[in-house]
């Protein structure tokens, strides 16, 4: 198979408040948006970069972790990119975390 490699590191704020459900297999979820800010030199100029990400945890690694997760935490998430279909038959790029660490604010 050509092209596999699928892996995003992301740090950010979560900027929408979590929810959280069980599927009817007993697969536990947590779904929130992260909002990532950053500068970074394309080009030869610097540029801010922005961008919401829907990020879901799914199963065991969500069971720890997901007590953090509150509006407001820096989180760093690593996963992979997936495609779901939302509302009105419409496609979104959804980040399927598979690591997630809390970042310490230094306040």
């Amino acid at each position: 198979m050509v092209g596999t490699d699928n892996l995003v590191i992301l740090s950010g704020t979560v900027y929408k408040e979590p929810r959280r459900s069980v599927s009817p297999s007993g697969v536990p979820h947590c779904q929130f948006v992260l909002e990532h800010r950053s500068r970074h030199i394309e080009a030869d100029c610097s540029r801010r970069v922005w961008c919401w990400l829907p990020i879901v945890i799914s199963g065991q690694i969500q069971k720890n972790i997901t007590q953090c997760i509150i509006m407001g935490v820096l989180l760093n998430v690593q996963g992979f990119l997936c495609s779901h279909k939302g509302r009105h038959g419409l496609y979104k790029i959804v980040l399927h975390a598979k690591k997630i660490e809390l970042i310490e604010s230094g306040d």
